[in-house]
């Protein structure tokens, strides 16, 4: 039986600093993706959103206020909360209620609102709380594990500094003809390594910004779409996966491992198991992927999903990327869109906006910044708190 669903239609609403209610821009990404594919907000079964949060702390229950502002119609709504990964969380929640005949139609949608400067806990004593432990024991804001992930990569693979330059090199240069991207202006490499160091060894432009944005999909039923459309993208994939114990290697926010004492190592390291998963949903191989949108919160991370999805063996990032093969015109093209890097963080969004993205470079829309001949794409996020996500679409 197939697993693989239909993506009828996306929307987004342009990233920036608007300065108005989250709400308002998930209404403009739901209209556009209900325009895209030629339906009725009265079509929609089902509606799963993707929660506007702060620092572990709910802010709002997505599915609903989406629904209320939409228009109480008296369809079914449900709310997820993964961190960054929430927006594949959403799409993994209809797909399964697709699947299982529940719905022929839903819905997914996220957007948010982010506060100045850098995403920081809110007010309280919450000794439980990793996210707030780190702040509050080690003062560490999210650049400076992002610096902790770039040396690390320094020190197992001698990647430089011009290497995470590089990174933002490209990536600017692909979201400058992206009309939903908050930064549009090429930089060089020298204009990289000459802003501001935050944390070493990592510059302001290779830092990710805090942004406001929506995005949405319609998902249906393979039928529903065949009557509406001759070959629909699909999502053939999707992995929500936590970590397995011992999970030796630090994330964000831990600041400490499993003990392996007496205990194997699993298989695959955490990050390795999020697409690795996706891929075995969806039946196809790394080898397969012909262009991805990774979670690019800083340029050296973007070098770690190279190897995390599989399109290179460890310590080879560096050689793809030098190589051409992750730039447009190269052999897997990674953030076509720009990225992080030209969009910004709006958490709940971001993992569904990774997915409408790979749907216009399917369909060939992607006007300025198309991977020719794309047929198979994959998304990489991860939320804190052991949520990965990972969504494998294709044509």
């Amino acid at each position: 039986m197939s697993r693989d669903v239909a993506v009828l239609g996306v929307g987004m609403h342009p990233w920036g600093k608007w300065g108005r209610n989250f709400v308002e821009y998930g209404k403009v990404a739901a209209r556009d993706a209900l325009a895209d594919a030629g339906l009725q907000w009265s079509d929609i079964q089902f509606v799963a959103g993707a929660d506007t949060m702060r620092n572990g702390y709910p802010g709002y229950v997505a599915g609903a206020t989406f629904a209320q502002a939409l228009g109480f119609i008296g369809n079914q709504a449900a709310s997820c909360y993964g961190a960054c990964a929430s927006g594949a969380q959403a799409i993994d929640l209809a797909r399964a209620q697709i699947l299982s005949g529940k719905c022929e139609v839903a819905l997914v949608i996220g957007a948010d609102t982010t506060p100045k400067g850098f995403l920081a806990p809110n007010k309280g004593e919450r000794g439980d709380d990793p996210d707030w432990l780190r702040f509050r024991l080690l003062g560490a804001t999210n650049p400076t594990y992002f610096a902790f992930y770039a040396r690390r990569r320094m020190d197992l693979y001698g990647a430089t500094s011009a290497d995470f330059a590089r990174v933002k090199v490209k990536n600017s240069r692909h979201g400058l003809e992206n009309p939903r991207a908050r930064y549009r202006k090429e930089v060089t490499e020298e204009e990289v390594l000459s802003s501001p160091l935050v944390s070493e060894p990592l510059h302001l432009l290779e830092i990710c910004a805090t942004s406001d944005g929506g995005a949405a999909m319609v998902l249906t039923s393979m039928d529903y779409a065949r009557r509406m459309t001759t070959d629909p993208v699909r999502v053939a994939g999707v992995a929500t996966i936590t970590p397995t114990y011992p999970n030796t290697v630090i994330e964000m926010p831990n600041f400490s491992t499993d003990s392996a004492h007496g205990v194997p190592l699993p298989g695959r390291s955490f990050r390795d198991s999020i697409a690795a998963a996706a891929y075995e949903d969806a039946g196809i191989g790394p080898d397969e992927v012909d262009t991805a949108e990774v979670y690019d919160l800083s340029t050296a991370l973007e070098l770690d999903w190279y190897e995390n999805l599989g399109l290179c063996a460890p310590g080879e990032a560096e050689r793809l990327l030098n190589d051409g093969d992750t730039t447009l015109g190269g052999r897997v093209p990674v953030n076509p869109s720009g990225g992080l890097a030209c969009f910004g963080e709006a958490v709940p969004a971001q993992a569904i906006a990774q997915v409408c993205e790979l749907t216009w470079q399917l369909r060939g829309q992607a006007d300025g910044r198309q991977v020719e001949g794309a047929r198979v794409g994959v998304s990489a996020n991860q939320g804190l708190f052991g949520h990965g996500s990972s969504v494998v679409v294709r044509i």
